[in-house]
């Protein structure tokens, strides 16, 4: 099968750093190359990949100084890659609605995985429009603010089952990895370490539009405090061995969090996750099992107590049995096989389907507007 991956350009596949979709769509990519298919990754050129890249930018946007309107590039991107649709037998795209508009009017079925928040009432009229578009969702609790639209499937991330190893032993410190943004819960992170009376370290991306927050709520919480410790940013093998020697990770989020990648990072590490009760939380977190659902700082103060009594064996396994990367790709082969054999039609107006008819060539077209010029002369 010939497939076309379309990665948001703001980080390099996968990140260097900090980024849940570019570190997805690198997953998946590798997984279906593994299986045997062609692969076209359409990302920033300094992405690594064993698929066809084809760079829409020379290097990814976030830390890039002269990018100053990202989007410009995404809607340069997306005009590129339609310009080559008939090369592919399925689009699959990671940008949101952005590839909307061109992936209606192509003959190439595009399939679309949404990754972020859909509750935001500026989405409600835009998602009413392209109702018909094949929509993936990352859990099932994301759907929830969208129910009229053409959701196909809930397909659960993954990881390649080698890439984190299995810590048999809890460490002596609690982990915190995400953002510094509000809804990621660090301010309770941090009280709930402090409260727990063991040391918190900090693994967090600082956005522009988070630097403000940081720097009046959250820098007063962490200077000083013996025990907290902001790190930054961390990848690779340095992530791998903060989230395997962690007592627990800590994930107090306070908004319907997609997926949160985290978590399964963390349990590809053995090491169990407390978590409160939002967004797709539920569905990944078995309770008891892999970790604790709580609703608040008192419920997480006492089910870090009662962390020794898991299993990281368990964590580990749950891991493999539900959040595979070769689990993800069958998930997605599945899908796009089904679009394919049944010729999923594009061409809509107004939401409606519209039988799609060969287009003349365009040296017909060019002689019916010269015949047309001629009778009104």
């Amino acid at each position: 099968m010939k497939i076309a991956q379309i990665a948001p350009l703001y980080e390099s596949v996968p990140p260097k750093l900090y980024g849940g979709t570019e570190r997805v769509v690198s997953y998946l990519t590798e997984e279906l190359i593994k299986q045997g298919h062609q692969v076209t990754l359409f990302a920033s050129g300094d992405s690594q990949t064993s698929a066809e890249l084809s760079a829409m930018v020379p290097e990814a946007l976030r830390l890039c100084p002269n990018c100053i309107d990202p989007l410009a590039h995404h809607i340069r991107a997306i005009e590129l890659i339609y310009r080559r649709a008939h090369e592919f037998d399925i689009i699959h795209s990671h940008i949101d609605y952005l590839s909307f508009p061109l992936a209606r009017l192509s003959q190439t079925p595009t399939i679309t995985t949404l990754h972020g928040r859909l509750d935001i009432a500026d989405l409600q009229p835009l998602y009413s429009e392209f109702s018909e578009r094949p929509l993936v969702s990352i859990s099932d609790s994301q759907r929830k603010p969208l129910k009229s639209v053409n959701w196909l499937k809930t397909v659960y991330h993954g990881l390649p089952t080698d890439l984190h190893n299995f810590y048999p032993t809890a460490g002596s410190y609690l982990a915190f990895l995400g953002r510094t943004s509000p809804e990621k819960g660090l301010d309770k992170a941090i009280k709930i370490a402090k409260d727990f009376g063991m040391p918190l370290k900090i693994a967090a991306k600082i956005d522009k539009v988070d630097q403000e927050y940081y720097e009046t709520v959250l820098k007063p919480l962490i200077d000083n405090e013996p025990l907290i410790e902001f790190i930054g940013e961390v990848g690779g093998s340095v992530k791998d061995e903060f989230l395997g020697k962690a007592y627990a990770l800590v994930f107090p989020i306070n908004w319907p969090e997609p997926f949160g990648l985290v978590m399964i990072e963390a349990m590809a590490c053995g090491t169990p996750v407390i978590a409160f009760n939002c967004g797709s939380v539920s569905e990944i977190i078995k309770n008891g099992q892999n970790g604790f659902i709580v609703k608040n700082e008192e419920e997480a103060l006492q089910a870090l107590k009662q962390i020794p009594n898991l299993s990281r064996k368990a964590c580990r396994e749950y891991f493999e049995q539900h959040f595979s990367a070769s689990k993800m790709a069958q998930n997605y082969l599945e899908l796009y096989e089904k679009l394919i054999k049944t010729k999923y039609p594009n061409n809509v107006s107004s939401g409606q389907f519209k039988k799609t008819e060969p287009k003349p060539p365009l040296e017909l077209i060019a002689g019916s507007i010269e015949n047309k010029l001629i009778e009104n002369i």
